[in-house]
């Protein structure tokens, strides 16, 4: 009981300081947390001293590294010091090699450039590049030359938004240059990414775009293949986001399988060729976060087991993550990350004894499921305060999903790798004619998944959108659940329900409190008015990139659909389809007639929007009992007006 509550304290209290440094003074404060942790891991894991000396050794060294590595700053050579603190964009030419694919998505492609020469001056950096209009897609290795605007990425212009200059500076780059031609000077040699093309396009051919993308995914992770957008929404909304993420689960197929069909050989046969097995799933998924520490993790394992020695899986676990921010300290404010390690933790403190609980306490019924029910209970738990802090959601039907998709997940996974090995290692020939009938089976299986998920994605509330909560709050609110994920700790869960309340109380408060929000960004303004948990939304445009850029702000928020949404727009925009589902009544252009005039007024209760002044140049909006006064221009483009009005609001 001790050993599981001091694990489970320095993991969660870790992941969450990692996940709130942002500079060197937070990282001290993470040095306070994990000494906290390496306390209790002291007092009562009883850990030997060269033990402990070996863990303090390697917290010491991540938060040295880290530290250093909290606020990364440019190389003097990068090209970032080559853009004017004012004035216009200066047009260059840039050398460099192309870092990683650039899909072509709304006729657009983009990747990261690893500069050499900026006007035939030699560089030393990164950028990222935009092409467009673009019609092939980039390769990862090419070497190209480009000429455009060398400009500095801005930053978010709120915190439920994606900023541009956070995204990069993550990334080790500190501009961006944008054009619509490129010149590809030479190809160099990458046998990895061009296995990770083939696979993907044979995929996609053979079996369409959404069931080849899928088959694609669960081999070499979703980050990537180009998968529909609708497919990958609907699989993070039904909670099965981590099917499509290469992850320990499909390294767990693989190696078992591999460990299985050599179980009657020698010990060196199974370390060779589940080491084997391991290299091939990091060569073609990439080194990703939740990748290296499957992959460390696996070995570990492997290693001791054939070594006929048990492993014990949290220190195992523990080492692993140690190893891993040593290597690469800027992967613990990684999402991905956190959430690999989380959840991994859940699967090794909580999920036997859920199962065990499940069996003795559970209904009849549910007892045969118990086993599969108990591993999605366990990971959902322990990466439930994660997915609050990030996404201020959690998918509500996730353990019905991962119970009906976990029967289709083995085989397709298992099916789609040794598909892919044979498009590797076949003749083209050979594989333009086998693989279409080998995939037709397997294809079959990839739609019933696809159906059951798009099936579940659609029921009501199938996301429990909470808002983005504090920091603090999402802490205190992981804190009370820990006594609920270890059934040992079942004595402090009456302690723990105050502190649980006391979160929900003051999340709570912030969702039903009145707000008014204004964010502008890319020369684009959008006005949230919030209700008592309700709320409204004015967007100055009504192209595509302002109708997501709502639902984003509604979703952090916390709001599934708002009352209503005027479009200001003075320009038809043909995206009714986009801005429909994301509210009740909808306000925009629509054949050139402006039913909302000077006096008149789009109301629902405690929110409201009034035109008034001549030819409709000022504007009221009513949060509550306040009401706020706007000048039209300070809110909308020139001439814009207000146009249509949809079904549900009082006119």
């Amino acid at each position: 009981m001790n050993s599981a509550l001091a694990t489970a304290l320095l993991l969660l209290l870790g992941a969450l300081g990692a996940a709130l440094s942002q500079t060197w003074q937070h990282w001290c404060t993470l040095l306070a947390v994990l000494g906290f942790g390496l306390a209790v891991l002291r007092r009562w894991l009883r850990l030997s001293g060269q033990s402990l000396g070996l863990i303090t050794l390697l917290l010491a060294l991540v938060i040295a590294r880290s530290g250093l590595a909290a606020e990364p700053r440019p190389h003097p050579l990068d090209p970032s010091h080559r853009i004017p603190m004012k004035g216009p964009a200066e047009v260059v030419t840039l050398q460099g090699r192309l870092l990683n694919e650039g899909q072509v998505r709304n006729g657009r492609c983009r990747a990261l450039v690893e500069v050499n020469h900026l006007d035939g001056e030699r560089r030393r950096g990164r950028t990222e590049l935009t092409v467009e209009p673009c019609q092939q897609p980039l390769h990862l290795g090419d070497w190209i030359e480009v000429i455009g605007p060398l400009r500095r990425p801005r930053p978010a212009a709120h915190s439920l938004l994606h900023g541009g200059a956070e995204r990069l500076v993550a990334r080790g780059s500190w501009s961006q240059i944008r054009t619509d031609s490129i010149r590809v000077l030479r190809q160099s040699w990458t046998p990895l990414a061009d296995g990770r093309r083939h696979i993907a396009e044979a995929f996609s051919e053979a079996a369409g775009p959404a069931r080849g993308g899928l088959l694609a995914a669960l081999v070499l992770g979703s980050a990537q293949v180009n998968l529909m957008a609708d497919l990958r929404e609907a699989f993070r909304v039904a909670g099965l986001s981590h099917a499509l993420a290469a992850s320990g689960f499909h390294l767990s197929v693989l190696l078992g399988t591999t460990l299985a069909a050599t179980r009657s050989g020698p010990s060196a046969l199974r370390i060779g060729a589940g080491g084997s097995a391991m290299g091939l799933f990091l060569a073609l998924a990439g080194a990703q976060p939740s990748v290296v520490r499957a992959v460390l993790m696996g070995a570990a394992a492997l290693l001791i087991r054939e070594g006929g020695q048990r492993s014990r899986p949290i220190g195992v676990l523990v080492l692993t993550l140690l190893l891993m921010l040593l290597m690469h300290p800027a992967w613990a404010r990684s999402v991905g990350f956190q959430l690999s390690a989380a959840a991994t933790a859940g699967l090794v403190l909580s999920a036997a004894s859920l199962e065990q609980w499940l069996c003795t306490h559970g209904p009849g019924w549910l007892r045969p499921f118990a086993p599969a029910l108990s591993v999605p209970l366990a990971a959902l738990a322990w990466t439930l305060p994660l997915q609050l802090l990030h996404f201020g959601s959690a998918p509500l039907y996730a353990l019905v999903s991962n119970l009906l998709a976990a029967p289709l997940l083995a085989p397709l996974t298992l099916s789609a790798m040794a598909l892919a090995l044979l498009v590797l290692v076949a003749p083209a020939p050979i594989t333009a004619f086998v693989l279409p009938w080998l995939i037709w089976p397997v294809q079959q299986l990839a739609g019933v998944l696809i159906a059951v998920v798009h099936w579940i994605s659609g029921w009501p509330w199938a996301q429990l959108l909470t808002g983005r909560p504090q920091p603090l709050v999402v802490l205190a609110f992981a804190l009370a659940l820990i006594p609920w994920w270890l059934p040992a700790l079942r004595r402090w869960r009456c302690h723990a329900i105050p502190l649980a309340l006391l979160a929900v109380v003051v999340q709570g408060w912030v969702q039903f409190s009145d707000d008014l929000i204004r964010v502008e960004q890319w020369g684009r303004q959008w006005l949230v008015l919030r209700h008592r948990g309700r709320a409204a939304l004015l967007s100055s445009h009504g192209d595509g990139l302002s109708c997501h850029v709502a639902r984003q702000l509604g979703e952090g928020l916390g709001h599934s659909r708002f009352d209503w949404v005027a479009v200001m727009d003075p320009v038809a925009m043909d995206q009714s389809k986009c801005w429909s589902p994301l509210a009740h009544t909808v306000v925009a252009e629509h054949q050139g007639q402006l039913p909302l005039r000077s006096g008149q007024t789009l109301t629902s209760a405690g929110l409201g929007l009034r035109v008034t002044g001549a030819r409709g140049r000022h504007l009221q909006v009513q949060v509550g009992q306040r009401v706020f006064a706007l000048r039209r221009r300070d809110l909308l483009p020139p001439r814009g007006e207000v146009a249509w009005v949809g079904r549900g609001a009082e006119l």
